[in-house]
């Protein structure tokens, strides 16, 4: 199995999930501008959509998976054991898929636009405030549990890890929201966090590289 990333993009979340998961797997890094491998392939016959993550599955180097939240359930999906996401057919699986959904669309696609340059100064400050808005609603989540799905870590903590990470990159304080302040701290002692963070050169959490 082959991880396909860029250093702090969104690809990091299965990139945690997999160490999670305690399996056996390759990196190879992407450059998201030339869509060249580090290994010297064009990424787009890889991944047409040229967006990381990607994953090259056992056995074979035509079976790619894209999209983090997919690939996050089906990273977790292969070792029910570790408990890192319901198991299909449990109403607890369709709130996991409830939560995976809310971070795709309500909280990283608000970031797309802060990423790219030229966004008008006005566009970028509504985009700000559509992330506060998630912000305060995730506070008041996880003042009453201690991760998304109650007591217990799983795959949507490690996708909501990675945006927090980006409100580091942006200068959004997470002071602001103590819930969810606190709750980035215990994540980032997690060794499956740390190890994936270095193992992608981050150095100390919140603070990335620009990734565009």
């Amino acid at each position: 199995m082959k991880l396909y990333y860029a250093p702090g993009a969104c690809s990091l979340a299965p990139h945690i999930a997999l160490r999670e998961a305690g399996l056996s797997f390759d990196l190879e890094r992407v450059d998201l501008r030339s869509h060249r491998t580090a290994g010297g392939r064009d990424y787009l016959a890889i991944n047409p959509k040229g967006s990381v993550p990607a994953i090259e599955l056992p056995g074979s180097r035509n079976v790619v998976l894209t999209e983090a939240q997919v690939i996050l359930q089906y990273v977790a999906d292969l070792v029910p054991d570790r408990a890192l996401i319901p198991a299909w057919g449990t109403f607890a699986r369709y709130q996991a898929a409830e939560w995976l959904a809310f971070l795709s669309t309500e909280l990283h696609a608000q970031f797309g636009l802060l990423w790219k340059s030229g966004t008008p100064r006005n566009v970028e400050s509504g985009q700000r405030g559509k992330i506060a808005d998630r912000l305060l609603y995730l506070g008041d989540v996880l003042g009453a549990r201690g991760y998304l799905m109650g007591e217990q870590f799983s795959v949507c903590d490690a996708y909501l890890f990675v945006m927090l990470q980006w409100c580091g990159r942006f200068g959004i304080d997470l002071a602001l929201w103590p819930n969810v302040d606190d709750y980035e701290t215990k994540l980032a002692e997690r060794p499956a966090i740390q190890a994936a963070m270095a193992a992608e050169g981050l150095g100390a959490r919140r603070h990335y590289r620009n990734i565009a």
